[in-house]
């Protein structure tokens, strides 16, 4: 079995890959779906508003990705995590969470994330530590057409 300490940066690297090439999509559809409820509860002094339309989105979303990100490894939900930071413009999954469901429950999540050894607050930086990780979303883009 490999350990982080056996793995070449070969490996590393073609690991990272695969995982964006997994979760990029989803990643994209998240910044969509954020944006588009940030977009359509703005301004809205509505709660009962605001929460069915954040409620009816969460439930087209469940429906949609459910089964494809349960089957994700941890690798792979850290490396959607940062991408959803990225695509939602630096907006980390523990905010979302916190504005859309409430404090409650973005710390329960965090508390889960934690002990899979991750964080929900993690930034994503692509000029730094995930240059090798916005290099591989170019690729992506450019292969399938997205608008980056």
């Amino acid at each position: 079995m490999w350990t982080r300490s056996k793995f070449t940066a070969q490996q590393r690297w073609t690991r990272l890959r695969n995982a964006v090439y997994v979760t990029y999509p989803y990643a994209r559809k998240a910044g969509i779906v954020f944006n588009d409820i940030e977009k359509h509860i703005a301004g809205s002094q509505d709660k009962a508003f605001i929460s069915n339309y954040i409620n009816s989105r969460e439930k087209e979303l469940k429906k949609e990705f459910t089964d494809p990100l349960t089957n994700l490894s941890v690798y792979q939900g850290r490396v959607l995590m940062k991408l959803i930071n990225r695509e939602t413009g630096g907006t980390n999954c523990f905010d979302i969470l916190k504005e859309l469901k409430g404090g409650f429950t973005a710390r329960f999540w965090q508390t889960v994330a934690f002990f899979f050894g991750t964080d929900l607050k993690q930034p994503y930086d692509a000029r730094g530590q995930d240059a090798e990780m916005e290099s591989i979303v170019k690729e992506v883009q450019r292969m399938y057409g997205y608008s980056g």
